[in-house]
């Protein structure tokens, strides 16, 4: 079916202010210039729950932008679907780069935990990372290092080591090095941390069905982060940045770590566990304790760290909590013009005492009765990042995934966060 876009109202048959009508084999999306684009993303929506699923956008209206909100509310996690776009002339490289990079951080979300093993995630990253490179005539500016299994243990990543050990698929961490410059001394713009826990079952502290069957999702912070480099590599990024991703399984067994443990991390800090359901912040922070020792420019960590969060803003918006105002802001700026959605949540020095352990330096849950738990999570990650007062950035990934279906987005992973990412890689590049 051909889809048009208008700037004339619909004709009064088909409902007051109706967003669509159809005429002949076209449906017709009436929409102005000065209409938000989240109208288009809902008309994408409504052909799909009409079965319309193989469509080609016609006319001298389909834009980028245009092109780009229908898309997301046309895709759904089964692919069961087509859309043929127009020739956007200069623009269709980018749309090319927004939808692989986009497409492959909601196909590997989507998909079962029993096909993204820890392992397969760091190799789906590092490989997804390298194509981008390549088709952009930078295959040389990427090396990387998986580490896995007991490897882990010896070279002292024992957060990842503990929380993945208790599961058949052995835990991994990806540390690779996109240095487009050539040089090996060349300054670190930025290092990225995700959270990749490829199932959470919440271990010995575990989740009731109803929370847990979302779970293969868990691993949505280091998704968003390996699509948004590989997006900005797209677009010309020409700084040296590092990825980190820190995946396990959480799982329950006979070697699963417990309740009371401590886990002494290499940097000195020790940390006992109060909840086995809090594992994301104890893999983050072997890949903080690296990222901290590269001396980047700045820091930013991606995680579906907490349901606080999600309570605080719902699947709406991903949670944004630093202390450095102005890199907050680099951010806010580029989510704006991503037209991305992203809302601030405190963090304050006082959060760093909401964590004290009788039996350790802190502990992975709020020592106090009523906490701010995802300001409190970040307390927690903040003893892991040298200088966390400044240039450290923590994304609570609330609008990762959604379970049911939305007037915008289908169930499923929604993608959000990779063009604002890239932004802000591009324009701390600049």
């Amino acid at each position: 079916m051909q889809i048009l876009l208008s700037t004339e109202q619909a004709p009064e048959s088909w409902g007051k202010n109706a967003l669509l009508s159809f005429r002949d084999e076209q449906a017709i999306i009436h929409f102005s210039s000065k209409s938000d684009r989240t109208l288009l993303q809902k008309a994408a929506r409504k052909l799909r729950g009409q079965g319309i699923n193989d469509v080609e956008l016609v006319g001298n209206d389909w834009t980028l932008e245009n092109c780009w909100a229908f898309y997301q509310g046309f895709y759904t996690a089964k692919q069961d679907w087509s859309v043929e776009f127009p020739e956007l002339a200069e623009d269709h490289d980018e749309l090319l780069a927004r939808l692989q990079c986009g497409d492959f951080v909601r196909e590997i979300i989507n998909l079962s935990s029993s096909v993204i093993t820890p392992l397969t995630l760091a190799q789906r990253g590092a490989a997804f990372i390298t194509q981008q490179a390549e088709q952009v005539g930078r295959e040389s500016a990427v090396k990387f290092e998986i580490i896995s299994g007991d490897d882990l243990r010896e070279q002292n990543y024992q957060g990842i080591w503990n929380v993945g050990k208790g599961s058949h698929n052995v835990p991994a961490m990806l540390q690779l090095d996109f240095n487009p410059t050539g040089d090996e001394n060349a300054p670190v713009l930025a290092c990225l941390v995700g959270k990749g826990i490829t199932f959470d079952s919440g271990g010995y502290s575990l989740k009731p069905s109803n929370s847990m069957d979302s779970m293969k999702s868990d691993m949505g912070g280091a998704a968003l982060l390996i699509g948004a480099l590989g997006l900005a590599i797209a677009r010309g990024l020409s700084q040296r940045v590092k990825l980190f991703l820190c995946c396990a399984e959480n799982m329950v067994s006979s070697t699963s770590f417990k309740l009371g443990d401590v886990i002494t991390y290499r940097n000195g800090v020790s940390a006992e566990i109060m909840n086995t359901d809090a594992e994301g912040r104890l893999v983050l922070a072997d890949g903080l304790i690296s990222a901290s020792e590269q001396n980047a420019q700045f820091i930013l960590d991606a995680a579906t760290l907490t349901g606080a969060a999600k309570v605080a803003v719902g699947n709406d918006y991903h949670s944004v909590l630093s202390m450095d105002n102005a890199l907050v802001a680099d951010l806010f700026s580029a989510a704006q013009e991503e037209k991305e959605p992203f809302w601030r949540l405190p963090f304050e020095e006082f959060h760093r005492g909401q964590i004290g352990s009788s039996f350790a330096d802190i502990s992975n849950t709020s020592s106090v009765a009523i906490s701010a738990g995802a300001s409190t999570a970040t307390a927690f990650l903040s003893h892991f990042v040298k200088d966390y007062q400044q240039n450290w950035l923590h994304i609570d990934c609330s609008a990762t995934y959604r379970k049911s279906p939305s007037d915008l987005w289908a169930t499923g992973a929604t993608g959000l966060g990779v063009l604002t990412i890239a932004n802000l890689l591009l324009r701390k590049g600049a």
